[in-house]
């Protein structure tokens, strides 16, 4: 029988899942069939339950659902534990892992994908909701020689800080404070590209080798990669090759063996122009 997986979300028309794990499957000889699912709003738990009870193996959450998932698991990852939420799960019976693979693919994508190490760097994350959440574990792993968290409301900067602080050396700041300093790497963590908007970012931070990374993925040359252009950054990247390591790690948890990633980045890369 042909294993069940699935993502949900609402809306869920846009999803790349489907092309990315059926992408995976073929290339890894994996006998799975992916579907979306658009979830009810309200009625997480319940359409979960009906495609467990199909014969559903795991499933990749996406918005509004993460926190959803988080809540209807069993049992959670470090990862997931912070971030508070969970863009995958598996289901081994009764128990309902979740996990959260968002920072790990974002690092791996960085690190391996674009060939820049963070080891000894300074960088800096704007935003301190979950997608930064997700990554602080990640990219404190890689040893940078400072992580600045930068957020419009200064006091969620610092919750992320206090729990970094045990890993690695975490500062948390007010935009305004970011005048004057400059970053190796920049990662845009914010929900501000996604609405075409630039957060109050000064050009300033990008020093002169700067990587400028914006997590949304498919917008093209957003306000933030704009203004790392015009700074003079001399690497611009989306988060497309996020979106596909994550989905490599996901596809290696439920099945056992991990797909290389190159031409699904290839398919879905959009060019920052």
């Amino acid at each position: 029988m042909t294993d069940q997986y699935a993502v949900i979300g609402n809306p869920i028309g846009f999803s790349k899942s489907p092309f990315i794990h059926s992408s995976f499957a073929a290339a890894t000889d994996q006998d799975i069939d992916y579907t979306k699912i658009e979830g009810p709003l309200g009625q997480f738990a319940e359409t979960v339950d009906a495609f467990r009870a199909s014969g559903g193996l795991g499933l990749n959450i996406t918005a509004p659902f993460k926190l959803d998932a988080y809540a209807y698991a069993t049992e959670h990852s470090e990862r997931a534990k912070l971030a508070g939420a969970a863009n995958a799960m598996k289901f081994e019976g009764e128990h309902v892992i979740a996990e959260n693979f968002d920072g790990v693919g974002l690092v791996r994508d960085v690190t391996h994908n674009l060939q820049v190490a963070l080891k000894g760097k300074h960088v800096l994350m704007l935003g301190a909701g979950g997608a930064a959440r997700g990554a602080l574990l990640p990219f404190l792993a890689e040893e940078p020689a400072l992580l600045v968290i930068a957020n419009r409301t200064r006091y969620k900067a610092d919750e992320l800080a206090q729990i970094g602080a045990a890993k690695g050396r975490v500062q948390a700041c007010h935009y305004l404070d970011l005048a004057g300093q400059r970053f190796d790497v920049v990662f845009n963590a914010t929900s501000a590209s996604l609405r075409a908007e630039l957060p109050p970012v000064p050009a300033e931070v990008f020093a002169e080798a700067c990587l400028a990374y914006e997590l949304a993925y498919g917008k093209g040359l957003t306000p933030f990669l704009r203004l790392a252009q015009n700074a003079g950054a001399p690497q611009l990247a989306d988060g497309v090759g996020m979106l596909a390591e994550q989905a490599a790690e996901a596809f290696a948890w439920w099945r056992g063996v991990r797909p290389g990633t190159a031409i699904v980045i290839r398919a879905l890369t959009v060019p920052l122009a």
